[in-house]
This record gives structure tokens, C-alpha cells and sequence, in this order.
């Protein structure tokens, strides 16, 4: 795994005019940003989907007709109100000549020849938050280790761990544990498809018996325990010592099973990881795709992170505490 662990956003790019289009692939890629675009006709479908984004780049002039892109904004934000929209003007940088109701609407406006703004409009929502890149690549680590470890023959593969502002859940089976040390308080979640998780116990990838594969719990089970694994590794190593006087206040968490949404009662982004986890033997073409997701809503604190030193079997030899049979 590369030392260096950069974190993307997927940013959904509602613009139809040609001439701004490579600036606009330009500013993602210098931004980490993942640009994804969609035809007018198709846009809230695809929103409806509940395809996981960090936020929406929308052109005031998209759509034929004039207005139509305030129009859309204000769909999209009825549809999808946690994503940040940023709303590309012709001519104006701000959103003071908007009517109270459409500036309510978007997090920031700019131009193309000021794209600077939306720099600053970015860091005040999809990345406000700094992930240190030693946390990212541990995590990434410990988690892959903890998959391939609870499934036989199998191999765990990361994608470029991602910010999301929305708050979808993936798949049917949602693990959910809290993170609590002296620089953070909050969640980590794990989330699956049940289908696919069956069809490996069914073949035997598993540690659970195949005779087992139809009884939901037994599904349940291989989930809490890669999620108590990945939580007992991540406690050994980065949590330090929490101090006796930490606030120990909650919030309340929403879940709507319906919508496939969850709310910790912030609009803090999530960082996530998606893991893919495929046969060894490629004839066998079996995987499986487990959704990681950490919200850190009650407390982030990155300056106070360190990673907990560990010792190895050498350094033990060497001070004597261990000796070569």
C-alpha cells in the first residue's frame, strides 16, 4: 500500500457549457476532486439512487431555459438537502443579487475566472475536516488484514478512501460501534449486501457453516465480528488516554430503513472506505463489497492524534526482554 493515501470527493459536475469544461476537470484534479457528470433528463434519478457524493457543481445556465438552473438547484436540494451545492455564475461571484428563498439553496457561488472561491467554499464543507494521511493508511491496513482474515481464499482490495456529506446506507446488513479516544468520538460503520455474504458461506469462504448460510444471524455474525476486530485494532492502535473531565454528551441517531438513511445529528462528512473482496482462483469469480464509513460528530480533535507506538519482536531481543530459542 503506498505511503501516501490522498482523500478524494466524488463531485457531481451539472454544467453544459464546453468551453468551461476542461477548467472544470483542470480544478477537480488539482483538488481531489472526482468529477462525475449526467444528462439534464437524468439528474434526479440519479439522485434518487442514492448514489454517495460529497457535493453537486451546478451551472446556473444548465438546462434550456432561463432560470433553470436555480429551478434544479432548488429540486435537488429538496431531494437530497445534506449535499453542499455550488453554484457556478455567469458573470456574478456571490449570490446577493438571489432571492433569500435561492440562496438558502447553495453553500457558495463563483465564476469560471474566479474559481478560487469555490477553493475556500470547498474547505469550509466537503473538506473541513483533516484526515492525518498515517490514520487513512493505517486504517485501510488494519481493515484488510481483519477481512482476510474472517474469509478463506479470499483477498480484500481498497479504492481510494473518499468524503461524503450524505448519509446513505449501503446494502442490508449495517454494523454500527463507537470511536471514542482523547482526539475523536464518534462511529464506525459497516454495511453489505446480504446476498453476496451469503453465496460466500455458502462456499465455504467463511468460518461459519454452510448449513448456516440461510439463517440471517449467522450473516449478522461474520459482520460483527470483522467489526470488533477492526475496532479492537484500531483502539490498540491510536487511542490514548482519555482524560477524565471529556465531555461526554450524545446526540440522538436517526435511522429511516425506507430511504436507506442515517443522521448522527451533524453535518460532518464521512470518511469511507470501500473494500472488494474477490476469490484467489479467478475461476471461481466470487466477491464481495463491504462499505466502511467513520463520522466523527461528537468530537475531532486531529491535533491531539498520534499513533500509538508498537514494539517488535527485535526491539524486545534487544532490550533483553526476549531471547532467540
Amino acid at each position: 500500500m503506498n505511503d501516501e493515501i490522498k482523500v478524494v470527493s466524488k463531485f457531481l459536475v451539472l454544467d453544459d457549457d464546453p468551453s468551461c469544461h476542461a477548467r472544470i476537470k483542470t480544478f477537480c484534479d488539482d483538488n481531489s476532486l472526482i468529477p462525475l457528470k449526467v444528462q439534464a433528463d437524468n439528474v434526479m434519478s440519479v439522485l434518487k439512487s442514492k448514489v454517495d457524493l460529497g457535493g453537486i457543481l451546478l451551472s446556473e445556465s444548465f438546462g434550456a431555459e432561463a432560470g433553470a438552473g436555480i429551478r434544479l438547484g432548488h429540486a435537488i436540494h429538496a431531494v437530497r438537502p445534506e449535499l453542499p451545492l455550488f453554484l457556478r455564475r455567469e458573470s456574478r461571484e456571490h449570490l446577493d443579487d438571489l432571492s433569500p428563498q435561492d440562496q438558502r439553496v447553495f453553500a457558495s457561488g463563483f465564476t469560471i475566472n474566479n474559481m478560487a472561491r469555490l477553493r475556500v467554499a470547498l474547505d469550509e464543507s466537503i473538506f473541513s475536516f483533516v484526515y492525518p494521511n498515517v490514520l487513512v493508511r493505517g486504517i485501510a491496513e488494519l481493515t484488510i488484514s481483519a477481512l482476510e482474515s474472517q474469509f478463506i481464499d479470499m483477498t480484500a482490495e481498497v479504492e481510494t478512501p473518499y468524503i461524503v456529506r450524505d448519509k446513505l446506507i449501503f446494502g442490508e446488513l449495517f454494523t454500527l460501534i463507537p470511536i471514542e479516544n482523547n482526539w475523536c468520538r464518534g462511529y464506525m460503520m459497516l454495511q453489505s449486501e446480504e446476498q453476496s455474504l451469503l453465496e460466500l458461506v455458502k462456499f465455504d469462504r467463511t468460518h461459519i457453516s454452510a448449513d448456516k448460510a440461510d439463517d440471517f444471524r449467522s450473516l449478522n455474525s461474520v459482520l460483527g465480528e470483522i467489526t470488533n476486530l477492526i475496532w479492537g485494532a484500531f483502539k490498540n492502535r491510536y487511542s490514548g488516554a482519555i482524560t477524565a473531565d471529556r465531555n461526554l454528551s450524545q446526540v440522538p441517531i436517526i435511522i429511516n430503513h425506507l430511504h436507506r438513511y442515517i443522521s448522527f445529528g451533524s453535518d460532518n462528512p464521512q470518511l469511507c472506505f470501500r473494500y472488494t473482496l474477490t476469490d484467489k482462483l479467478p475461476s471461481q469469480a466470487r466477491s464481495l463489497v463491504i462499505n466502511q464509513k467513520f463520522v466523527f460528530n461528537l468530537n475531532w480533535n486531529p491535533d491531539d492524534f498520534a499513533e500509538n507506538e508498537t514494539t517488535s519482536v527485535e526491539d524486545l531481543v534487544s532490550a533483553g526482554e526476549l531471547d532467540l530459542f
